[in-house]
């Protein structure tokens, strides 16, 4: 979900884990790899030390001139993006953002997090619930099918299994996963993965040590999921991705609490644009403000720096796809109460306008916005809508109760791996933008030179016209739990309509 979206950060349920042991030199535009910090005086520090993003005029006398002025302020240079005009520094001077903002060649500067460095989180990543080998052998695979590709009502929802008939997808392509990790020693992974354009990006500039993109073991599993979704190989082992004979890389920009900060998401950004990939997954949301409001001086610089970043890498050919959120929000209404911001200092209930404060990276220009639809094809009765801002719906998964798949399917929600040579469940938009992502992704196959714009138009394009569903009783209390709005071709529940692979890979 994309905060592993909100405090609900992974899944609307805790996943269930299967275990089939038994039966089964890039420095991106930066100036320097060291921080860089002043020799002499310095401004005073007597606050707490914080991450920010200082946004400049890209020319090289200006940023320059505007490194300077950091250090003189009393900030340390991490690392500078000098292609997007983007600087990520750490002061301790509690004037620094605002002494920043007024220096000349500066577009915008502000704090990214409230929290000290490193920051300090509550958050509940759940504890997977194991199932036996007995359970996992229930399972029955059709001949050409992995062990349990049965159990994935996804893949045949988006006509992925009738896709594969034609084309796994070209290892040409690669699609790089913004996430908390991805576990690459997974058997459903490893045969896919692209170490080359992987990378650590928690600290805001890249850290390319070898496995420096998995997750501990004390880690958040979701970005291992969410890979395999898109390209689970298909190799008689566990489930099957959207695109399974495509390229998956992992880009770690979740720090060890679960914190997805700017700098980190700017990094991976430039990473992927750098490393000419294909198409990014981003299942969260940028941290601490689920809305950033520009408004506000230092949330505006949080939107414009990962603006600048995104659509760096879209002008590279990148296609960026985003989940659309969890909290069944209208994101097309006149306002909205966000009670979770800032998730890492002293949230309140906040009354947002969702036309001057956004949700990034999913509500930037330019990137593929994502909705969640359960095994009966309906709107997740979680997932975020909102018509002009939903480009797209594909499987997330939803409560058993609402929405039943067919058997021999179990589970309303979808299967995937986990590290550790697991597969689990989970749920979200997290979960339907990888869909989506394996999607463009044969798209790019089938369309190897297509530039990022067609990528998406075909995307839209190719979609399954969905109706709006009225009324919406999704929970069947006799009140509508939300409204759609919007014709068969385009509304607020599944935007141009369902995401579909076959028609990928044939027109």
């Amino acid at each position: 979900m994309a905060h592993l979206r909100s405090r609900r950060r992974l899944a609307l349920a805790v996943p269930v884990v299967l275990s089939l042991t038994a039966s089964l030199g890039f420095l991106p535009a930066a100036a320097s790899a060291a921080p860089v910090a002043a020799p002499a005086a310095r401004a005073a520090d007597d606050g707490p030390n914080l991450a920010y993003v200082v946004n400049t005029r890209t020319d090289h006398r200006t940023i320059e001139s505007v490194q300077r002025e950091i250090i003189r302020n009393g900030g340390t240079v991490v690392a500078r993006y000098d292609r997007i005009g983007v600087i990520v520094a750490h002061a301790a001077n509690p004037g620094f953002g605002a002494r920043m903002r007024a220096v000349r060649g500066v577009d915008s500067a502000g704090a990214t997090r409230n929290a000290p460095l490193p920051a300090q989180s509550t958050t509940d990543m759940g504890t997977p619930q194991v199932l036996s080998a007995e359970q996992v052998a229930e399972a029955k695979a059709a001949d050409g099918q992995d062990p349990l590709e049965p159990l994935q009502w996804d893949l045949p929802a988006i006509k992925a299994d009738k896709a594969h008939e034609k084309t796994l997808g070209s290892p040409d392509v690669t699609v790089a996963v913004i996430d908390t990790g991805v576990d690459d020693t997974h058997p459903d992974i490893a045969p896919n993965f692209d170490r080359s354009a992987s990378v650590n990006c928690v600290s805001g500039k890249p850290d390319t040590a070898d496995g420096a993109w998995r997750p501990s073991a004390s880690e958040s599993p979701h970005g291992t999921h969410v890979a395999g979704e898109i390209a689970g190989a298909k190799n008689g082992v566990g489930i099957t991705g959207v695109a399974p004979g495509v390229k998956v890389a992992g880009i770690k920009v979740g720090d060890p609490k679960g914190y997805f900060y700017t700098e980190a998401v700017v990094c991976g950004f430039v990473w992927a644009a750098e490393h000419h990939v294909d198409v990014t997954n981003n299942s969260y949301y940028t941290d601490p403000w689920y809305f950033n409001c520009t408004g506000d001086p230092d949330q505006k610089a949080l939107v414009d720096a990962i603006t600048r970043a995104s659509r760096y890498a879209e002008r590279k050919g990148t296609v960026n796809v985003a989940a659309a959120g969890n909290e069944n929000y209208d994101l097309a209404s006149d306002s909205i109460t966000d009670p979770s911001s800032p998730n890492d200092g002293t949230p309140s209930d906040r009354v947002i306008d969702p036309h001057a404060c956004f949700d990034i990276p999913t509500q930037l220009p330019g990137v593929v916005t994502v909705a969640a639809t359960g095994a009966k094809g309906l709107k997740s009765s979680y997932s975020n809508y909102g018509l002009g801002v939903i480009d797209i719906a594909a499987p997330g998964g939803d409560s058993t109760a609402y929405q039943k798949p067919e058997p021999p399917a179990t589970s309303g929600q979808i299967l995937g791996p986990l590290p550790g040579g697991k597969w689990g469940y989970m749920s979200g938009t997290s979960m339907a933008t990888p869909h989506v992502a394996g999607v463009a992704a044969l798209i790019k196959s089938t369309h190897p030179h297509a530039p990022a714009s067609l990528v998406k138009a075909l995307l839209y394009a190719e979609a399954t016209a969905t109706p709006c569903t009225d009324p919406y009783d999704i929970n069947g209390d006799g009140k509508a739990d939300a409204v759609c709005e919007g014709p068969k071709n385009y509304n607020g529940f599944y935007g141009f309509g369902t995401a579909d692979a076959l028609a990928a890979v044939t027109r």
